[in-house]
């Protein structure tokens, strides 16, 4: 190869490097809001493990009321892998059971993935990140 063609090669690989860059354990962290627009979730460390993600309801359409979720906490992730946080757990508080579980940012969508047995085997709620709270009802502390 001359040495012309390897200098654009390095300067193309320099430029698509930002877009192919992988996800780092922070790019989970944040809000996102529910496909139906009724709850939004905020993934963090975990208080008590703050090498592990863990995720709860800040926002309910249903707060102050008795179908209210504010405040539940639905993950708990011990491992992040380079694409993904596993070996953890996530709550359905629709059937208030708790399942192995996943989660994944893919195309920017946030991919909660819960199973029993293999993952293959289970279902993917997607969410969409958000830069705050919609502003009523609010969920008490």
């Amino acid at each position: 190869m001359r040495l012309g063609h390897r200098l654009s090669l390095a300067v193309l690989l320099v430029c698509i490097a930002p877009f192919t860059s992988a996800l780092s354990p922070d790019d989970f962290k944040g809000l996102w809001i529910t496909t139906e627009r009724d709850g939004v979730l905020e993934f963090k460390s975990c208080p008590n493990v703050p090498e592990s993600l863990c995720g709860s309801v800040v926002w309910d359409k249903d707060a102050n009321t008795s179908h209210s979720t504010c405040g539940i906490q639905i993950a708990q992730l011990s491992r992040y892998d380079g694409e993904a946080w596993r070996d953890g757990w996530v709550y359905d508080p629709r059937d208030r059971k708790k399942y192995k579980g996943s989660l994944r940012v893919k195309s920017g969508e946030l991919h909660i993935r819960a199973f029993l047995g293999a993952e293959i085997l289970g279902q993917t709620e997607r969410l969409q990140r958000v830069a705050s709270l919609p502003s009523l009802p609010v969920c008490n502390p």
